[in-house]
């Protein structure tokens, strides 16, 4: 049974790290259940106070990572228009590999900005690039809090 709990501990923290970089997977929630699951396990002795802490930090990352984008692109002059292209273009960009996912927020909230208000370029481009920020450092504090995660898995599989 310990063994079976790790693999399903090390599948959630895998699909986590996944989930950090795809919007529709919860990352850093499922990569907090497999440390969840891992606990449970004689092999890896996961405390009540590490699951807590993770936890706490989990649900302020989650809260950070859907206010960032928006927060950047409303200081960099945009709309929600180039906040929902984002998501769609990192969307999109999923299906055209790495180079998708870096540029598909970007070029989301260009058009996004685009079809709300043709009449000023440059502030479109400003917005995209507001937008696109707050998409990499979301996504960028999350891979950290999942790699965080897996570390402590690892670690206390380890020892």
């Amino acid at each position: 049974m310990n063994i079976i709990l790790l693999v399903i501990a090390g599948i959630l923290l895998v699909l986590g790290f996944i989930g950090t970089f795809v919007p529709v997977i919860p990352g850093p929630v499922l990569a907090w259940a497999g440390l969840l699951v891992a606990s449970f396990s004689e092999y890896c002795e996961i405390s009540l106070i590490i699951l807590i802490v993770t936890a706490v930090l989990t649900v302020v990352i989650s809260i950070m990572d859907n206010v960032f984008p928006t927060m950047l692109t409303k200081k960099s002059g945009g709309s929600k228009a180039g906040t929902w292209g984002s998501v769609i273009g990192l969307f999109i960009g999923l299906f055209l590999g790495p180079l998708g996912i870096i540029i598909g927020p970007f070029a989301g909230a260009f058009l996004g900005e685009l079809i709300h208000d043709r009449s000023d370029l440059s502030r479109c481009l400003k917005s995209a690039l507001g937008a696109f920020k707050g998409f990499i450092l979301g996504t960028g504090i999350k891979m950290i809090l999942v790699a965080v995660f897996i570390w402590i898995f690892v670690y206390k599989l380890i020892n």
